[in-house]
């Protein structure tokens, strides 16, 4: 992991700037989701008579598209992966959407850069209804001029073209996009802002890998470090 004010050669000069924009990922950046989601996909494998994987691996699957990781990670094809995750989101939003916590800090956060008249917006891969009720039920939803989401369909999942929604509503809200940065936890995260020419701040809390931090500008183990870099 870098120092939380190292960059890398392709970064900005300085990390710790004015940025006009901040797009938060959810699922390990925002919110411990990992229980909720790690449990209703167990119950989903048990549920189609499948061996349950290790609580490790579970927990890759917490960030990424799960109908991509479905397909990739427990080999099924897209018929039978649709067919899953229709049966894991069931379960999820009756028993694990909840089973959730918002890590230390990030409120806090929150409320200074709302004070500081920073817009922001939430850009993720799980279901758009599902992350805007979970934000709502955790009190989180007030601080963010958009949320952008996966589509149920899945026709858009992956983390570049949810940034481009995300961009798409902010835009239209006449926000200045000049110096935005995403804050996220995954490789995912890094590779989908970066196809927008946007730069990514990891946070250390989240469920990604030292081996994930390549290409993100900074990486922080505290809400006080993140809001240093955001608010200088």
């Amino acid at each position: 992991m870098t120092n939380p004010t190292t960059t890398t050669p392709d970064a900005p000069t300085t990390v710790t700037r004015t940025w006009t924009c901040v797009l938060f990922d959810l699922d390990g950046t925002l919110t411990d989701s990992a229980p909720g989601i790690t449990a209703s996909l167990a119950r989903t494998f048990e549920e189609l008579g499948l061996p349950v994987p290790t609580p490790a691996e579970l927990v890759e699957y917490v960030g990424p598209p799960l109908l991509d990781s479905l397909q990739s990670m427990a080999g099924f094809d897209e018929a039978g992966a649709r067919a899953a995750l229709m049966v894991y989101r069931a379960d999820y939003a009756a028993n694990g959407a909840f089973d959730s916590a918002v890590f230390p800090g990030i409120r806090g956060l929150l409320q200074r850069l709302r004070t500081a008249g920073i817009p922001l917006a939430v850009a993720t891969s799980k279901p758009e209804a599902q992350a805007t009720r979970i934000l709502e039920h955790f009190d989180l939803a007030q601080y963010f001029d958009v949320i952008a989401g996966a589509t149920d369909d899945e026709s858009r999942s992956a983390k570049a073209d949810v940034v481009a929604e995300a961009l798409r509503r902010l835009t239209e809200l006449g926000v200045a996009l000049d110096h935005t940065v995403m804050v996220g936890d995954r490789a995912y995260d890094v590779e989908g802002a970066g196809e927008h020419g946007i730069p990514t701040i990891l946070v250390e809390w989240g469920y990604g890998s030292p081996a994930e931090a390549a290409g993100a500008i900074a990486v922080v183990h505290s809400a006080d470090q993140l809001s240093t870099l955001l608010l200088g």
